[in-house]
Formats: structure tokens, C-alpha cells, sequence
């Protein structure tokens, strides 16, 4: 029996596109995820419990299972005990015989590359933007550099944070932060970069 999987990164995004591919190559029972590769993926694991001896989990691309090459590879031992096989509609992957299993793990090596390098670019673009200044990320500020002026005047002369924040109509915290800084600012993550 065919079982057939798709998945989409976001809600707003569609699985039409893979269902139709699927339904065409003869696919009747389909699982979707609308879910990132990395996060949960509960239609998968019962796509997997669902395979019996001589099954084929039918996907439209690869990476729509997997988004590590450990991933994959603890995929393709589940399918595995479960007698199953595994088929990609748009690259020469079928499980089925040695040589499409080996495929199946140079593609999935492949792929984690691909994302790791596009992964560094994103840091690098990122990081040279805050260099020349960009601010990346984050919600914009709730309080401007000249409410931000009054409200540190306002807490040297006593005020507390509430009633800043009353004043500003901003959260106590946020009053707080405008006046102290925050060591949690945005993209601290790629601080380490600079």
C-alpha cells in the first residue's frame, strides 16, 4: 500500500502543490503537517506507525520528512522495522534496493550542508547589517529616544516605574527597559558573531 506524507513550514502556506503530486503517482491515504521540518510533526510519526510489511511512504521531496540527516536516518529505521519502504516523487530515491537507500543518505547529507551553509549566510548578512547600524529583528521599540530621555529624567527625580509607565502608557517593564537597557536586545544571539 501506498501512505503518502506532506508538509508545509507555516500555516499560511499550502499542501496542494504535494497532494496532487501524490494523489497523481496513486497515493490514498495521505497525513499533512503544517508544521517547521524541526518542530513536532504528528501526522508523520502516524504516517510511520501506519506502514505495515510492503508499504511505501510516499513523499514529494525529501525534505519534506526530514531536516537532518539524523533525522532522516532515524526515519529510515523506523520504515525499515516496519517492513516498509520509502519513495520521493521528485528525486531518485526508493528505498527498496541498496542503492536507493544509499542515494536517500547522500541527498539527506546534502541537504543539512545546503541548510547549514545558508544557515552562515543569513548570520553573516545579518551580522554586517548590525555593523553598519541596521537594527535586525525584534518589535519596534515602544518608547522613541526622546520619550526615553524624559522617562530616565522622570527616574532620577523619583518616579517609579509604574507611574512612568502611566505616563508613557507602557508596561512598568517596558518603562524599565527604556530607561535601564536591556542585555536581552534584539539579535544578542549574533552578538557573538561581532
Amino acid at each position: 500500500m501506498l501512505i503518502g506524507y506532506a508538509r508545509v513550514s507555516t500555516l499560511d502556506q499550502d499542501t496542494a502543490l504535494q497532494l496532487d503530486a501524490l494523489k497523481g503517482a496513486g497515493v490514498k491515504q495521505i497525513y499533512q503537517d503544517k508544521a517547521s521540518g524541526v518542530s513536532s510533526r504528528p501526522q508523520l510519526q502516524v504516517a510511520i506507525s501506519a506502514l505495515c510489511k510492503g508499504d511505501t511512504l510516499v513523499v514529494w521531496k525529501l525534505d519534506r520528512i526530514a531536516r537532518s540527516l539524523s533525522d532522516l536516518l532515524s526515519i529510515i529505521d523506523r520504515v525499515k522495522l516496519a517492513g516498509a519502504t520509502i519513495r520521493s516523487l521528485t528525486e531518485p530515491i526508493d528505498t527498496s534496493n541498496p542503492i536507493g537507500e544509499f542515494t536517500l543518505q547522500v541527498l539527506g547529507a546534502v541537504a543539512q550542508l545546503e541548510r547549514s551553509m545558508i544557515r552562515e549566510r543569513v548570520i553573516a548578512g545579518q551580522v554586517a547589517a548590525m555593523k553598519r547600524g541596521v537594527v535586525i529583528g525584534g518589535r519596534p521599540r515602544k518608547l522613541g529616544p526622546k520619550e526615553c530621555e524624559e522617562a530616565k529624567r522622570l527616574r532620577e527625580a523619583g518616579e517609579s516605574w509604574p507611574a512612568i509607565g502611566r505616563r508613557f502608557g507602557v508596561s512598568n517593564t517596558t518603562a524599565r527597559r527604556a530607561v535601564m537597557g536591556d542585555n536581552r536586545d534584539r539579535m544578542v544571539v549574533l552578538r557573538h558573531y561581532l
